[in-house]
């Protein structure tokens, strides 16, 4: 291996980490933090006895990514270097893994299940690791897993443990964390940097060699007027008010306006508040309307068409499933309206209007025989397929020169992507072979994908830190990074706030960088110990919830027709990650084409042999001795789950398989 060097302001910010410090690089995307992480990594390895490198990442893709585009490339051969995510065998002896090896690049969910893991095999102590680098490190919050690795090596840490690793945290931006003033802008970054241990660092001497290593793009709002009339939209308003007097819902129940977030929150209540209530018209109608909803939604992003598509797939979805009368006046309503729906979908006259601005975005960057490269954010799967759809079918996109395919996170659903498709699309991008990603939140942070010349944002609602890291995308001199959004609503209100917390970010961190030591390090300090008292309170909590019931007084109910078809006694949990049922009497097989309908789960096959059925626990609701239930996570169940044995459950249902 060629001994490779760094850009000036990469010097810059590892300087103190080449000097042992834990401290959190912050720079923009498309400015060579891993590359910089990679450097201190070899200095660390070169310069430490014993050492041993782990590199967290919190996606599975970027696992592969970085063994293969950075580490294994620019260390030494002589050091072993071993790429485990999800689906590599040696996560099953993790522990002897990182024994042997040099550096280990896992998702931190890896690390964290051997930290906890008490066979000795996968067992990992924070103390074997002598640098640890935590990619994209603005996720070290909350429950995220980042932190509760984190949470356990400041708790040791403050115990006086000194066998701990070094930390190297990399981030393109820290975020506000939903604060609006400075003062509590600093304070959610100091919280950042409380639970990493770390300092942060940024280049403050070579800001000309950044901006000219990493440009940034010409940014342009591309409004459009509001529709004029929207004949679809207002059926499917009518359509939902005839669902609201079916209900008959009491005064104290509201809905807010239709073709909003809020009536979707507002739906989402009521049908578990119906399921609670055992009230079946509510729930049954409270999953109708959201569908309604999304169709508005998409109605008011996206081609009529594509709205109506929506609506019909649901439908489709439910022939064949009626239980009672509400089911019934569903599907009539449904039928009643279909044509009609379709005649206003296909009525080009008023079709959305932010599709005509698309198109002329994409035109002004793509030429046939051009060069140019774009990346088209959208905020579901469900969009980023029908904006690819739109695409291939448009003749005035295709003679531009335009090809085309989407970009989704990896998955077990309908609309998902494998990881060995995620690799063959960037790949296809980078040699030329496509020159447009359809994408959802994915391709924002961490995926290696070559420069740009055109990034689009379209109907999106999110924060800062997304926006700085699709932003970051374009790259190319002379890029342009496109909002397209209604004028005055609130893609483009959001856009604006975005770039006001986005600069609050960097002055929140500016105040931190302007500490002096010593306040730095206790203000710090008096947060660590703040956020371990907090996190015992809440495993206290969480141990006194999981001990109301136990797991055989707890039934598992089909959200859908209120049926028992699980107890929680036969619920194991697997990897720390699955909640899977091992009852064999469960008969979900017979079942198959209900368990996708209704969306119970997935199947998980278990070290290539045992058929699991992984359930969700959205699709159910609990029925416990004080009552029904309806929790949104498996965290919020009310008893306790043991770990899934693959010896105890092939004794069970494969006894000559152990023969």
């Amino acid at each position: 291996m060629a001994d490779f060097r760094l850009y000036s302001y990469q010097q810059e910010v590892v300087r103190r980490a080449l000097l042992g410090e834990n401290i959190i690089i912050w720079l923009p995307t498309g400015a060579g933090k891993t590359r910089a992480a990679v450097y201190v990594a070899k200095r660390h390895l070169e310069t430490t006895a014993k050492a041993k490198v782990v590199v967290l990442v919190n996606k599975i893709h970027l696992v592969d990514q970085h063994y293969t585009k950075e580490f294994q490339p620019h260390l030494d051969r002589s050091y072993r270097v071993v790429p485990i995510s999800g689906d590599s065998e040696e996560r099953d002896f993790f522990g002897q893994v990182v024994k042997d090896s040099d550096v280990v690049i896992c998702t931190a969910q890896i690390l964290y299940n051997a930290m906890i893991n008490t066979d000795e095999a996968k067992h990992v102590e924070l103390s074997d690791i002598t640098l640890l680098i935590i990619d994209e490190c603005h996720h070290t919050k909350k429950q995220a897993v980042y932190n509760q690795i984190m949470s356990c090596y400041v708790e040791k840490k403050l115990n006086g443990e000194r066998a701990l690793p070094q930390v190297l945290g990399l981030t393109a931006s820290l975020g506000t964390g939903g604060e609006k003033i400075l003062e509590r802008a600093v304070e959610y970054a100091l919280q950042i940097c409380a639970n990493l241990d770390s300092d942060i660092v940024s280049t403050k001497n070579y800001l000309p060699d950044l901006e000219e290593r990493v440009p940034k793009p010409v940014k342009t709002f591309d409004i459009v007027d509001e529709r004029p009339e929207d004949p679809f939209g207002d059926h499917l308003k009518w359509m939902m008010q005839r669902i609201h007097d079916f209900m008959d819902l009491p005064n104290n129940i509201t809905l807010r306006e239709c073709g909003t977030q809020e009536y979707e929150a507002d739906v989402v209540i009521l049908e578990r508040h119906g399921v609670k209530e055992d009230n079946r018209v509510w729930a049954q109608c409270a999953l109708h309307l959201r569908k309604y909803n999304d169709a508005l939604l998409i109605n008011d992003t996206l081609r009529m068409l594509d709205a109506y598509r929506s609506l019909k797939d649901f439908y489709r979805s439910k022939v064949d499933t009626e239980i009672d009368g509400t089911d019934f006046f569903l599907m009539g309503l449904y039928r009643e309206n279909r044509a009609e729906l379709k005649h206003h979908a296909g009525n080009s006259r008023y079709e959305n209007p932010k599709m005509s601005k698309l198109e002329s975005v994409l035109l002004n960057q793509f030429r046939p025989g051009g060069e140019s490269r774009g990346i088209l954010f959208s905020k579901t799967r469900k969009s980023t397929h029908c904006l690819c759809d739109w695409v291939s079918t448009s003749s005035t996109l295709q003679q531009a020169g335009i090809k085309a395919a989407i970009l989704t996170g990896a998955g077990n659903g309908i609309d998902t992507m494998t990881h060995v498709k995620q690799k063959d699309t960037i790949r296809s991008f980078r040699q030329g072979d496509l020159n447009l990603l359809i994408s959802t939140s994915v391709a924002e942070e961490g995926l290696d994908i070559p420069e740009c010349n055109l990034v689009v944002r379209y109907g999106l609602l999110t924060n800062e830190i997304a926006q700085k890291q699709a932003s970051g995308r374009a790259r190319a001199r002379d890029s342009q990074y496109s909002v397209i959004a209604q004028k005055g609503g609130r893609e483009e209100r959001r856009e604006h706030i975005n770039e006001y917390l986005d600069k609050l970010t960097g002055d929140a961190i500016a105040v931190i960088q302007a500490m002096r030591p010593q306040e730095f390090r206790s203000k710090i300090a008096q947060m660590q110990r703040e956020a371990i008292i907090k996190r015992k309170l809440q495993e206290s909590q969480k141990a006194k919830r999981r001990s109301q019931h136990t797991p055989a007084s707890v039934q598992l109910l089909c959200r859908n027709c209120f049926k028992r078809v699980a107890s929680g006694s036969d619920i194991r949990l697997l990897d720390n990650a699955h909640y899977v049922n091992i009852n064999p009497d469960f008969k979900y097989v017979e079942l198959r084409k209900s368990f996708t309908k209704l969306a119970w789960g997935s199947e998980i096959k278990y070290k290539k042999v045992a058929l699991l059925p992984n359930l969700s626990i959205e699709s159910f609701a609990l029925e416990t001795p004080q009552g029904r239930t309806t929790p949104r996570r498996w965290r919020d169940i009310t008893f306790t789950v043991d770990d899934f044995s693959f010896e105890e459950y092939c004794q069970e249902h494969m006894p000559d398989f152990l023969d």
